[in-house]
């Protein structure tokens, strides 16, 4: 895979054959070509590779909310933004942890907060 492109769904055995760098690269070149302006571009790239990874592992959460977030009008980059606003929600929520146990309890929060996500609660929340 030499081209990434976020508006078509890699294909899975593909994008997981290839090394986490490789991915992040690929999708940092992707809004380097089109000239889309990123407050920090690696982090934008490494929560789109993650959520591609978790769409390529059949995670059912993430694959149910990409499409309800498509079917509610966004387009498939968007959904993956949407998704990826919740990913990074979690990620923060869980470095601010002591407990290890309790972050297996955030990753439920995860799970139910992608569950929850709809077009039109990211819309509103991040004003996309």
């Amino acid at each position: 895979m030499e081209i990434y492109d976020p508006q078509t769904p890699p294909d899975p055995a593909e994008w997981l054959a290839l090394d986490e760098q490789e991915r992040i690269i690929l999708a940092l070149d992707y809004h380097l070509a089109a000239r889309i302006k990123l407050p920090e571009p690696d982090i934008h790239a490494t929560i789109h590779a993650v959520v591609e990874n978790q769409i390529a592992e059949g995670v059912g959460y993430v694959v149910r909310g990409m499409a309800r977030l498509k079917d509610g009008g966004l387009s498939r980059h968007d959904a993956l933004h949407a998704i990826g606003c919740v990913l990074a929600e979690h990620i923060f929520d869980v470095l601010k942890l002591e407990d290890h146990d309790l972050g297996k309890a955030k990753l439920a929060h995860y799970e139910t907060a992608v569950e929850k996500l709809t077009a039109k609660s990211w819309r509103k929340r991040y004003g996309a």
